[in-house]
């Protein structure tokens, strides 16, 4: 595994990078709000020896350990700026098949990118993701700042991000709590979505209803299957890694 600070279009971001699998496809993993490579723990390399992939893990700017990001402020299309980031973080690679993997925002920016960049995506496993926004991922935010400012969980995120944790906590709450973000949808984008996708969700995901995964697999132009599990909530493969790790093997080993 290659372990290395890369310099992507003047950003500098933290990479993992597993490339022993000649001729075949790269999974690329793509974090949440709080995340990061660290956080994804041994589940990328499980995933790998299980589909006989290579595998990229990073962190996006401002997150483990990546550069800082310049400010806090972000505009609605923030998401649709990472994938372009990824784009550019493929082709400084030299990555031409990917397999996204991506969790929370991760499984969003997954989806743009198969949108957006579709000649380099084989498939999207989108994990929690987020195509609108909803009353209860307000309310998950919220809930989440409550617990950032009343218990020790900026302590527990200062691990794994340093001294970026406010800055992170900051970018996250204020964008989703904005009123101009209520308006953000990016539907409007699945149809250019063509590379099969497994869209997995826990039932009692605190940050998203079942809505997100039925709208994004109606409007898709490629093949889908959905994979919604009883009783778990946002990180499924936290969870039960074991069953999203069946699943997503499964999903990649069939294409």
């Amino acid at each position: 595994m290659k372990r290395k600070t890369i310099d992507v279009k003047g950003q500098k971001l933290y990479i993992e990078y597993d490339d022993s699998f000649k001729d075949r496809p790269t999974i690329v993993f793509l974090h949440d709000s709080l995340g990061c490579v660290q956080l994804w723990r041994d589940f990328p390399i499980q995933l790998a020896k299980a589909t006989e992939c290579n595998i990229l893990v990073y962190d996006r700017l401002g997150y483990g350990k990546s550069y800082p990001m310049p400010t806090s402020l972000r505009e609605n299309n923030y998401m649709e700026l990472e994938a372009d980031l990824l784009n550019d973080l493929l082709e400084t690679l030299n990555i031409k098949e990917a397999i996204l993997f991506g969790h929370s925002d991760g499984g969003t920016i997954a989806l743009i990118m198969a949108s957006k960049y579709s000649e380099k995506i084989k498939a999207i496993i989108c994990e929690a993701g987020h195509i609108f926004v909803e009353d209860i991922t307000v309310k998950g935010v919220k809930d989440a700042l409550v617990a950032y400012n009343t218990t020790n969980l900026a302590e527990r995120l200062q691990k794994y991000h340093f001294d970026k944790v406010s800055m992170i906590v900051k970018a996250w709450t204020e964008i989703w709590l904005s009123d101009n973000f209520k308006s953000w949808n990016i539907e409007y984008l699945l149809k250019n979505i063509t590379s099969p996708l497994l869209f997995i969700q826990g039932e009692n995901d605190e940050y998203g209803t079942l809505e997100q995964v039925e709208k994004t697999i109606s409007q898709v132009s490629g093949t889908v299957e959905k994979y919604i599990i009883p009783n778990i909530g946002h990180t499924p493969h936290k969870e039960v890694p074991g069953l999203v790790l069946e699943t997503s093997a499964k999903f990649i080993n069939n294409l």
